[in-house]
C-alpha cells in the first residue's frame, strides 16, 4: 500500500467556485489549492459553489395507501407460485436496476435493457413518469437523498436527472461508458465511475464538475463514505483508492498484494465509515481500515479455500464475490458469491461463522437495518431471508420466472422490490408476525 496525494482533477472544464462540505458537527470549506506550474489538468481542481451538505431532518414516511391486492391490469400471467403483491410490467426487456425514494419509500425507479427507465408507485404499480431519452441499456437509477431528484444512467455514459414533483428533466451529461452511479448522502451531488478510469462528481442541476483520475482501466465500483467527505473506488486492475472529495486527491491507494488480483466487483462500508469491505473476481473479500488504508482482514469461503492463488490479471472461472455488506447491530459481515455461497463472517475474530448455500449464484445481498437478518437474491429468481446469528433460512419469496438482477429493501423492512430478466419488477410484502 502506498499513499498518494496528487490531484485527480482532469478535463477541460471552466474553473469552479468553492464547494462547502457540511459534516454532522463541522463545516470544512473546499479552498482552491496552489496550482503550481500551469497545467491544463488543474482546471477541474477549481472548486464548486457552496453546497449545503447538512442532513435534513427525517420526515415520517407515508404509511397510507399501501394496497395489498394487485391492481387490475398490472400483474401479468405468471407460471408457478407468485408471492408478490404488485408486478410492474411496462419494461419490454430485462430490468437491471431499482431504487426506492429514501424519504417516503413509496416510489420506485427501474431501468432496463429496453433503454427505458420508469418512476412508479409501489402501492399499485401506477406509472408516474418515464425517464425518457436514453439510447442504451439503463443500468443505474437512484433517487437523491431527499427524494426530490431521480437520476438514471445508461451503458453509453448518458446520465439524466429529473425533478420528481414536476416530472421534468433538469440536467444531463455524457460521460464515458458507465460502470456505477451514486448520489451523495447529504447533498444534490452525483458521483459516477466510467470505463476510462475516471470518477466524476457533479453538482446538480448546475453541472459544476470535478473528476478523480484513477489508473487507465475501468472504475468498476464505488461508494461515498458516511462522512460525506471521502469515497472509495475499486478498479478493474484490482486497485482500491480512497479519494478526498474536497481536495481531489487520493488519500490511500491499495495495489499489488494489498489490492486484489482481479477486477473489483463491489465495495461497502460500515455505519460509522471506519471499515471498508471490498470484493473481487479473485474470490477474496478484503477488510480495510478507512483511517489508515491498511488491510486488516482477508476472507475466503471454505469452499474455495483450497484453490490456488490467482496470478495477477487472472480471474476465477467458476466463482467471484458478487455482493457484500455489514450488519448494523452485530460485528458481522456477509459476502455473497457467484457459486451460491452466502458466507457470514465474525469481524471480531475474523472467522467464518456460517455458510449458507443457494442452488444458484447470488446476485446481491442487503442487511435489514437494526437486525441480524440478511436478504439475498439469486439467479434462480428467489429472494431469501437468513438469520445471520444462526445461519438459518427464515423464509423465501417467489414469483419471477427468470433471474433476479437487482433488489431494494424499504427502510422499515416491510417491502422488497425486485427486478428480473423476465422483464418485470415485483413488490413483496415481507413483514411477518413471527419477525
Amino acid at each position: 500500500m502506498e499513499s498518494e496525494s496528487e490531484s485527480g482533477a482532469t478535463a477541460d472544464t471552466p474553473p469552479l467556485e468553492t464547494l462547502s462540505f457540511h459534516g454532522d458537527e463541522e463545516i470544512i470549506e473546499v479552498v482552491e489549492l496552489d496550482p503550481g506550474p500551469p497545467d491544463p489538468a488543474d482546471d477541474l481542481a477549481q472548486e464548486m459553489e457552496d453546497v449545503d451538505f447538512e442532513e435534513e431532518e427525517e420526515e415520517d414516511g407515508n404509511e397510507e395507501g399501501w394496497v395489498l391486492e394487485p391492481q387490475e391490469g398490472v400483474v401479468g400471467s405468471m407460471e408457478g407460485p407468485d408471492d408478490s403483491e404488485v408486478t410492474f410490467a411496462l419494461h419490454s426487456a430485462s430490468v437491471f436496476c431499482v431504487s426506492l425514494d429514501p424519504k417516503t419509500n413509496t416510489l420506485a425507479v427501474t431501468g432496463g435493457e429496453d433503454d427505458k427507465a420508469f418512476v412508479w408507485r409501489l402501492s399499485d404499480g401506477e406509472l408516474l413518469f418515464e425517464c425518457a431519452g436514453h439510447k442504451d441499456s439503463v443500468t443505474c437509477a437512484a433517487f437523491s437523498h431527499d427524494s426530490t431528484l431521480v437520476a438514471t444512467g445508461d451503458m453509453s455514459g448518458l446520465l439524466k436527472v429529473w425533478q420528481v414533483d414536476t416530472k421534468e428533466e433538469v440536467w444531463s451529461f455524457e460521460a464515458g461508458d458507465l460502470e456505477w452511479m451514486e448520489w451523495h448522502s447529504r447533498a444534490p451531488v452525483l458521483l459516477a465511475g466510467t470505463a476510462d478510469g475516471n470518477t466524476w462528481m457533479w453538482k446538480v442541476p448546475n453541472g459544476d464538475c470535478k473528476t478523480f483520475q484513477g489508473p487507465n482501466c475501468p472504475a468498476t465500483c464505488g461508494r461515498v463514505l458516511p462522512d460525506g467527505k471521502r469515497a472509495v473506488v475499486g478498479y478493474e486492475d484490482g486497485t482500491i483508492r480512497v479519494w478526498d472529495l474536497k481536495q481531489g486527491n487520493s488519500i490511500h491507494v491499495l495495489k499489488g498484494t494489498e489490492g486484489h488480483q482481479g477486477p473489483l466487483t463491489c465495495v461497502a462500508t460500515n455505519q460509522d465509515g471506519s471499515l471498508i469491505l471490498t470484493g473481487s473476481v479473485d474470490c477474496q473479500a478484503k477488510l480495510v481500515s478507512a483511517t489508515t488504508g491498511k488491510v486488516v482482514g482477508v476472507f475466503r469461503p471454505e469452499t474455495v479455500a483450497s484453490q490456488p492463488n490467482l496470478g495477477e490479471g487472472e480471474e476465477s472461472e467458476s466463482n467471484s464475490v458478487e455482493s457484500l455488506g455489514f450488519c448494523s447491530v452485530m460485528p458481522l459481515a456477509a459476502v455473497g458469491y457467484l457459486d451460491g455461497t452466502l458466507a457470514i463472517y465474525d469481524l471480531s475474530t475474523q472467522t467464518l461463522r456460517h455458510q449458507c448455500q443457494h442452488q444458484s449464484g447470488i446476485v446481491q445481498l442487503l442487511w435489514e437495518a437494526g437486525t441480524a437478518v440478511v436478504y439475498t437474491c439469486s439467479l434462480d429468481g428467489i429472494v431469501r431471508l437468513w438469520d445471520a446469528r444462526t445461519g438459518r433460512l427464515l423464509t423465501d419469496y417467489r414469483g419471477h420466472t427468470a433471474e433476479i438482477l437487482d433488489f431494494a429493501l424499504s427502510k422499515d423492512a416491510s417491502l422488497v422490490v425486485t427486478t428480473s430478466g423476465d422483464h418485470k419488477a415485483k413488490v413483496f410484502c415481507v413483514q411477518r408476525p413471527d419477525r
